[in-house]
């Protein structure tokens, strides 16, 4: 039997990258799991097709963030999906969709920004609130954040910044939460191999110097992310909560040394 058995699990952001492999591991562990998308409804499909053939159960729910009324067609559509499979409460939560940005400071305009903040802080903070009447008693909220957070990068301030104000939301909520024991964590992710990093990780150049300053000397894999949130979402998670883990396999843990 696997650890989130009879389980529901809704992953923003679940058709590609990161949140496919988040899908795969909770269903992997016996949930049923909504996986969100926004626009690429054949990758949604793909996610589900994959966890579908390795025995677990999962549903596609389309909802485009930064538009008017999101939030509420996410949850129409989950609520939707659960009845289908005879569900009715929520046990897992991830926020994992999110923009990126590469603007610096002078380049950032407020257009932009206001995106960002739409999608990175204002979607997952109602998506919460949505959430927290069917989630259960001892249920699990993890955020996936970024170790932007506390790597200096000029170009990606706005990312940079909505990231940490996600971060933020965590403790509070965790203390919040914890009496009816819902834990709530924030996951770091470096540098992970994904199509949206695909246009520069096909450049050795660029992987060396990544795999120069990262202590555990390679790139990371959506899975190593996915083993994370996994171990967060499952029983043996039941005391951590409020807390941001890095999972970047320790890039830039101390100076640079060369020969």
């Amino acid at each position: 039997m696997g650890e989130l058995d009879g389980r529901t699990a809704l992953v923003t952001g679940g058709s590609r990258g990161i949140g496919r492999a988040v899908a795969l591991r909770l269903a992997t562990d016996g949930a049923l799991v909504a996986v969100h998308y926004g626009s690429n409804r054949a990758a949604a499909a793909e996610t589900v097709a994959l966890i579908a053939e390795a025995g677990g159960s999962a549903f596609a729910v389309r909802a485009v963030f930064g538009e008017s009324g999101a939030v509420d067609r996410l949850f129409e559509g989950f609520a939707a999906g659960l009845a289908e499979h005879g569900a009715e409460r929520l046990d897992v939560l991830v926020n994992n969709a999110g923009l990126h940005s590469a603007s610096s400071i002078s380049q950032l305009t407020e257009e932009e920004f206001e995106r960002l903040l739409a999608v990175n802080v204002r979607t997952p903070v109602f998506v919460i609130q949505r959430a927290l009447p069917l989630l259960r008693d001892g249920g699990r909220i993890v955020n996936v954040g970024s170790a932007a957070t506390r790597i200096a990068n000029s170009l990606q301030i706005g990312y940079t910044v909505t990231k940490a104000a996600l971060a933020a939301l965590g403790p509070s909520l965790a203390n919040e939460l914890g009496r009816r024991r819902i834990t709530v964590n924030t996951v770091e992710p470096g540098v992970v191999l994904t199509d949206m990093t695909a246009g520069w990780t096909v450049v050795p150049e660029a992987v060396a110097g990544l795999e120069s300053i990262t202590a555990l000397g390679r790139i990371g894999l959506p899975e190593d992310i996915a083993d994370v949130v996994g171990f967060l979402a499952g029983p043996r998670g039941r005391w951590v909560t409020g807390q941001t883990i890095d999972v970047s396999g320790g890039t830039y843990l101390g100076p640079i040394t060369g020969g």
